[in-house]
Order: C-alpha cells, then structure tokens, then sequence
C-alpha cells in the first residue's frame, strides 16, 4: 500500500499534468475543429448569395450540403487508419492545408457542376479529422476527464457557427473586392486560417505524451501509465483484424444512433439561415448573421453545462436521451413560431442545446465501450455512419422545402431524433469514473 506520501505525490502530479495537458492540447485541436466545422457549413450562408449568381434552388442546396459526405464516409476510416502509423502531427496538418485550398477554391466556382465538385473534394479532404482528434483525445485524457475535454472540442462547433454567422452576413454585404461577390469571399477568407493552422500544426503539436515537451519525464510516464490501465493490453494484427471491430453489434447499435442525431444536427445547421430568413424577408445577411449567431451562442453554455454534469455524476446515456428529445421539441417549436422571431430563436436555441450538448456524453460513451486497440477504426466508423445523417438531413429538408418555407422539411429531423432516443433506452454501457478536470 502506497504511503500518504506517495498518494500525496501522485496526487499533485496527476493535478499538474491534466493541467498543462489541458493547456496545450485543447487550444490547437479546438482552433482545427472551429475552422473546420466553419468551412464545412459556410455554404449555408454563402448560399444567400449564390443562391441567385448560380441559380441554386432549396433543393439544389439541400443536395450540395449533403454530397460533402459522401466522399467523407469513404475516407474517413482509412484517414484514421493513416494517422495511427504516421502521428498525428504530421496528419492533422495535411488534413488542415488540403481542405483550406479547397475550401478557397470554391470560392471561384462558376456552375452547380462545379460547386458539387467542390465539395466532394471538401469530404475527401476533412475526412478523418474528426475521429483523429477524438483518437487523439484518447492518448491524452483519462475516461473521466473526456466528457469535458471532448466537450471542449465539441465546443468549436458552436464557436464556428457563430463566428460563421457573424463573419458571414457581414462579408456578404460588405466585400465584394476585385469585383468578386461577397459570397465568393465567404469561402475564400473562411478558407486561408485554415492553411495558417496546418503550418501551424506542423511545429506545435506532439503526436503523443512521450514526445510532448512540455511535459517532464515523469508527467509523460504518469499519464501513459494511467490511461493504459483503463485499456486491455493492445495486439498488433495488422489493418484487417483492426477492421474487424466494424462488425461489433454495440458499435453498429451506437453509430446508428449517431446517424440519426446527425439527421437532425446537420439538418438544423445547414438550414439556419434559411429559417432566420423567413422570419422576416426584411432581413439584411448581416441581420441574419447576427440573430444566427444567437442559438449556437445558447448551444455552447448548455453544452459545457452538461459536459460538466455528466462527468460528474459518470452518467452519459441519459444526459444523450434528454437532449434528442430536447432537440426534437425546439425543432417542432420552430415550425409552429416560424414567422415569430422571439419565439422561433427561442425554439432553435432548445435545438441548439439539444444537438450539441449531446455530443461530449455520447463520444466519451463511444470511447468506453471500445478497447484501445480497435479506438481508431471504431470511432472512424461510428463518425462515417454519422456522415450519412450529414447527407440525409440537408437532403431530405431541402427536397420537401418549399420556396417560402423552410420548416416543412423539419419533421424528418424531429422523427430522427426521437429514433436516436428511443434506441439509446434500450442501451447498457457502465458509467465511467467522476473526472478531475477542473
């Protein structure tokens, strides 16, 4: 039995070391996933503009939001399984660079063809990111820290869209240099921090503790040693047997569910600004830029709140149960208050809350049930299912959208959701350990 000394000692490393992982780590994957989520749904504000320049329909853009995700699927557990073996460093930077040129490359697009084509590229180059930070977060973070720290990343999704928001009306009636429209400047000054991070990323960021810096030596063998204890020992198979994870019946079970919430959190990010907009045809972009801005600024306080309470009391199940059906009531909300501005943002707030409060309970939920050895294609494959949801909400929403409705397309998102929580009643996972980050 250790002496007090010793618990004492262990004590104060284990405080330091989630401190200045904290510290380091979460900053850079957080700023990865905010400019990464920004450049996958800017089209939903760009689309104010070229809406007209490319004559672009509801359904039109319904179906170049979603075909981002197909090519996303394809790669995204192959990316995973790239970023395993060569280091995340290395990985995540290409990731950054590739889909920031892409991302300013659409910006001088000139038909629907194009546009598809554009972001199809956009899939082939984000995919994988997000599955290789959550990867990532595994080496770094203890089970009962990860609620809060996915949370953190988690948080860059709220933070992109308003700062999408924002940014977005303003550019679309403020620049239109070198005689370019302002929806082409969307995408192209969205698109260059992107290139900056991956450069960035380059020289930053450690591919693991044993290489962080910033860490001593005993910090770095201190947190290996703790968060191997919560894995089985790994056995080196080769790429075919780690596949092999993909036909777990709890996995499939799990990445279904996600399917369906991603129905209703793409389905309700994509369509926004469509849905501000008819709440008053009155509005300016930068009207709806602003009022935009209000259910993701919601969204993220709810999010922390209950990233916090769900690592405190190591329940996630439930926490992800409440918050489907909390989604799925603001998105019925909406469509009933859809021509009253104060009651409709106060519904797509409820929504906000819902669809991304939803997300650091469940991945520290996806991450206990798999053992380290098959954490890389698991959580690849549970996030590529997912995409699916990413093609069928905008898809669906937009082919029954009509021209002066949005919200007609909302009730496949709402059923999705209320799937997605009746499925996770009939799920047993153990509750994790109460967390240590403050």
């Amino acid at each position: 039995m250790a002496s007090p000394t010793t618990s004492q000692k262990d004590t104060d490393i284990g405080a330091r070391t989630v401190r200045r992982v904290s510290l380091r780590i979460l900053p850079i994957v957080g700023l990865l996933y905010v400019f990464n989520y920004m450049d996958r749904a800017n089209i939903s504000y760009a689309q104010l503009g070229m809406e007209h320049e490319l004559a672009i329909t509801t359904a039109t853009f319904g179906a170049a939001a979603a075909i981002f995700f197909l090519a996303y699927v394809v790669f995204e557990i192959p990316s995973n399984m790239v970023m395993k073996r060569v280091g995340a460093r290395l990985w995540l930077a290409r990731i950054a660079i590739t889909w920031g040129l892409v991302t300013v490359g659409t910006g001088f697009v000139h038909s629907v063809t194009q546009l598809y084509a554009a972001r199809i590229l956009l899939g082939v180059a984000e995919a994988g990111l997000f599955p290789g930070l959550l990867l990532y977060m595994t080496l770094w973070f203890r089970s009962g820290e990860r609620g809060r720290a996915i949370a953190a990343l988690a948080l860059a999704q709220p933070i992109a869209m308003i700062l999408g928001s924002l940014t977005g009306g303003l550019i679309l009636d403020h620049v239109q240099w070198l005689d370019l429209s302002g929806w082409r400047w969307v995408f192209i000054l969205q698109g260059l921090p992107a290139i900056v991070l991956g450069v960035l990323v380059l020289f930053y960021l450690p591919d693991n503790p044993a290489k962080a810096r910033f860490l001593s030596k005993a910090e770095s063998t201190w947190l290996n040693e703790e968060i191997a204890k919560e894995y089985s020992p790994e056995e080196h198979k080769g790429p075919l047997a780690e596949l092999k994870v993909i036909r777990d019946p709890k996995l499939l079970y799990l990445a279904v569910a996600n399917f369906f919430a991603a129905c209703g959190l793409y389905g309700f990010t994509f369509f926004l600004p469509k849905i501000v907009q008819q709440m008053d045809p009155s509005y300016s972009a930068t009207n709806i830029g602003f009022l935009g801005a209000i259910p993701f600024l919601v969204g993220a306080v709810g999010m922390l709140l209950v990233a916090r309470n769900s690592d405190r009391t190591g329940e996630r199940r439930g926490h992800v149960i409440a918050l489907m059906l909390l989604a799925a009531a603001g998105l019925f909300g909406t469509i009933q208050f859809r021509h009253e501005p104060v009651p409709a943002l106060i519904c797509l707030s409820l929504v906000a809350i819902g669809v991304l409060g939803y997300m650091a309970p469940y991945w520290a939920m996806a991450a206990r049930v798999l053992s380290r050895e098959h954490t890389a294609v698991g959580l690849a494959a549970i996030n590529s299912i997912a995409a699916l949801g990413g093609f069928f909400g905008p898809y669906v929403i937009g082919q029954n959208a009509t021209v002066d409705d949005a919200t007609v397309g909302l009730f496949f998102p709402i059923g999705c959701l209320v799937v997605c929580a009746v499925m996770l009643a009939f799920l047993r996972v153990p509750r994790d350990r109460p967390g240590a980050l403050k």
